[in-house]
């Protein structure tokens, strides 16, 4: 069991309203996605394309759910842009976060990726390092970025991420390797990794003493052979329910062992269910409920 008071947990709005999908759960209202996220039981959660800029009006909403944030994507360019303008939008978004009182800023890198085009196969068409000088370049923006956070008291907590040029282990290895232990960190997706064939446990073993994030997500084994034989995009596998939560009996990933790694080792920071769903199918409050009751029984937490 894990009986850390330095680990939180938290969800993301992405079940109740997708980003990257706006049509998936667009008719859902902030206020609902944020008092379903406090009435499930979590006490933290991630930004979401309808939360408030206004950060008076979003921390009044929040406070008087008892919640707080704990994180936001941020979108790497880092592949087809400037370090200089990646740096603007990034230290705008470290503006927002320092002043919500979060101490992460997550995102992966969507310069080269494929994760937002309907027309490219996911397992087809991901982004691309190709030369050493490509990863010197990348980590080199990636590391600048990182002392930037590091100087505002933030971790950078780089996302591996199905369709980018940082999917595999061994690209996401690479990536620490290449980069600075003070300055760059891993947001550990467990959904992610199995999603890109990887072993999950095996991953988080590899990775965990530069982990400062942790997304939990479940995979639908069914729906991931579909997405693989009908040769289905990103964004056609989520709208087909490759994702769940954990808890769900439809996934497959051994959470235990992930649990009992986190726990040998004793992580510090959020877990975070980010299971991006149609809430039209999975009914958003039914499924974080079932999340964080699995996470008790598993956890203690």
């Amino acid at each position: 069991m894990m009986q850390n008071e330095k680990v939180k947990l938290g969800i993301a709005p992405i079940g109740w309203t997708n980003d990257d999908l706006p049509e998936l759960g667009g008719e859902i209202p902030f206020e609902q996605c944020v008092s379903e996220i406090a009435l499930a039981g979590f006490s933290g959660c991630e930004v979401g394309n309808k939360y408030p800029r206004d950060t008076a009006v979003l921390k009044e909403a929040l406070e008087l759910r008892g919640l707080q944030i704990c994180n936001q994507w941020f979108s790497y360019e880092l592949t087809t842009k400037s370090l200089e303008e990646n740096r603007r939008d990034f230290e705008a978004l470290l503006d927002f976060l320092g002043s919500m009182g979060a101490k992460v800023i997550g995102g992966g890198e969507v310069g080269n990726s494929c994760q937002g085009q309907l027309d490219v196969p996911v397992f087809e068409g991901k982004g691309r390092l190709d030369t050493d000088a490509d990863w010197r370049l990348f980590c080199f923006k990636l590391n600048e970025l990182g002392k930037i956070a590091y100087d505002r008291g933030f971790k950078l907590a780089f996302h591996h991420h199905m369709g980018t040029c940082i999917q595999s282990l061994s690209e996401t290895l690479r990536m620490l390797e290449e980069t600075d232990p003070k300055y760059v960190h891993l947001n550990y997706d467990c959904g992610h990794f199995y999603f890109a064939g990887e072993d999950p446990a095996e991953a988080l073993e590899k990775t965990i003493a530069r982990v400062a994030h942790v997304h939990l997500k479940d995979i639908r084994p069914t729906v991931l052979e579909r997405v693989k034989h009908e040769r289905l995009s990103f964004l056609d596998a989520v709208r087909s329910g490759v994702f769940t939560v954990p808890g769900d009996p439809e996934g497959c990933i051994d959470f235990a062992a992930i649990f009992a790694i986190l726990n040998e080792n004793k992580y510090e920071g959020w877990l975070v269910v980010e299971a991006e769903q149609d809430p039209a199918k999975a009914n958003p409050l039914t499924y974080a409920k079932m999340a964080r009751t699995f996470i008790r029984e598993q956890t203690g937490l």
